[in-house]
């Protein structure tokens, strides 16, 4: 028999799809509509916001005040554009069909957080022992920005939940790692000249082109330091360059140019060696050759997004509590794509992926969850409530 809660969280979810919380807009509106959810069962409600004010996390308990125990429900309330893709339908009105619920976040991820938001109120009458918390974050999408804002206000207040699941979707099924994801524009700052004379100038294209093959010097080396145990594909940490924009003309001395790369680390261990190696090579040597011909020449990174990646452990307590939960028997996964996961880890909280829908719709027009999944979903969070009040 479907979840007594189901036809709840389909009306949930549709309302949720309803607000069009692309990442580059506001999601205050849908963040309004679950702390007013929330608000009706008297949960307890604690919003960040960005820089401009006009996006917030919500962090959400039910149950005692003490985190220890605590088990958190993670997912973003951002969705990628819909500009370019052919909708069937208007991406931001649910539409049923044939044991699907198709729109813009449906899998990613309003699936979840739906389940999750209907079941508050059984959880707020339940007489909690240890603490159910609901963290609903902004920017996921383009670099996880909410959630580093969020676990920052968390650790000045002291908080610390013991467990997170991260409700990505995963079929249901356990993801227990995830390589990081770190992306950087690096811009070279030159001289311009005459073409005819380029030892007067700083050629800053010549530069890059120099970054470019140390960069890829660090990834044939992070080859190399596979751990045997790798379940990623590929096993290693990877460097990839992106995007190059620079110059005016072939006869004119490149004044600028910015190169788009990116590190993707099976641990953290790779990434302090890719970044010491490649930021002490524009450091130390390509900077002072620069400056040697022109004392204004610059160097800049800039950090466009540095998302930890999630890290198999041996012993996993986020695992082994969501294994009871679904009965799950399959060995538990690692995926490529990136989440909030890691940093919840690296927050000291023990953290797995597991939620409804497949990874396969996600950022794809028509994209859906089934009914059968969001039914398998509120399952496994009813069922926290025995070990929550236990």
């Amino acid at each position: 028999m479907p979840h007594e809660l189901l036809p709840e969280a389909k009306a949930i979810l549709s309302d949720l799809i309803a607000f069009p919380s692309v990442s580059s807009d506001s999601n205050l509106e849908l963040i309004a509509y679950i702390n007013r959810r929330i608000d009706e069962v008297h949960g307890r409600t604690r919003l960040t916001l960005d820089a401009s004010g006009s996006k917030a996390n919500l962090f959400v308990t039910l149950g005692p005040e003490d985190m220890d125990g605590g088990v958190v429900l993670s997912g973003h309330t951002d969705v990628v554009p819909v500009e370019g893709q052919d909708w069937s339908a208007d991406p931001f009105t649910a539409v049923e069909r044939d044991g699907r619920i198709y729109g813009r976040g449906s899998c990613d991820m309003k699936g979840f957080i739906a389940c999750a938001v209907a079941l508050a109120p059984r959880f707020a009458k339940a007489g909690l022992k240890k603490p159910l918390h609901m963290a609903f974050t902004y920017d996921e999408e383009v670099g996880c920005f909410g959630a580093q804002v969020m676990l920052d206000d968390l650790a000045r207040a002291g908080r610390k939940p013991a467990v997170c699941i991260v409700g990505e979707p995963t079929s249901m099924r356990i993801i227990e790692g995830h390589k990081g994801c770190c992306e950087y524009t690096t811009t070279f700052t030159g001289f311009e000249g005459h073409a005819s004379q380029p030892e007067k100038g700083v050629n800053a294209i010549e530069y890059a082109a120099r970054f470019i093959g140390r960069l890829l010097e660090v990834g044939e080396r992070l080859r190399t330091r596979a751990p045997a145990s790798s379940r990623f594909d590929p096993p290693w940490s990877t460097v990839q360059v992106g995007r190059i924009a620079g110059g005016i003309a072939r006869n004119i001395i490149a004044g600028t140019c910015s190169v788009e790369w990116e590190l993707r680390p099976v641990n953290a261990e790779d990434f302090r060696f890719a970044r010491n190696h490649i930021d002490e090579y524009l450091e130390k040597e390509l900077l002072p050759r620069m400056r040697n011909v022109w004392t204004e020449a610059d160097i800049v990174t800039e950090i466009i997004g540095e998302v930890a990646g999630l890290e198999p452990m041996e012993h996993c307590e986020a695992e082994a509590l969501v294994r009871a939960l679904t009965k799950d028997r399959m060995p538990a996964q690692c995926v490529s794509f990136g989440t909030e996961a890691g940093l919840f880890q690296q927050y000291g909280v023990s953290t797995v992926i597991c939620g409804p829908g497949s990874i396969d719709q996600a950022h794809k027009p028509n994209e859906f969850v089934d009914v059968a999944q969001l039914d398998a979903c509120l399952g496994m969070i009813e069922r926290l409530e025995e070990r929550l009040t236990g």
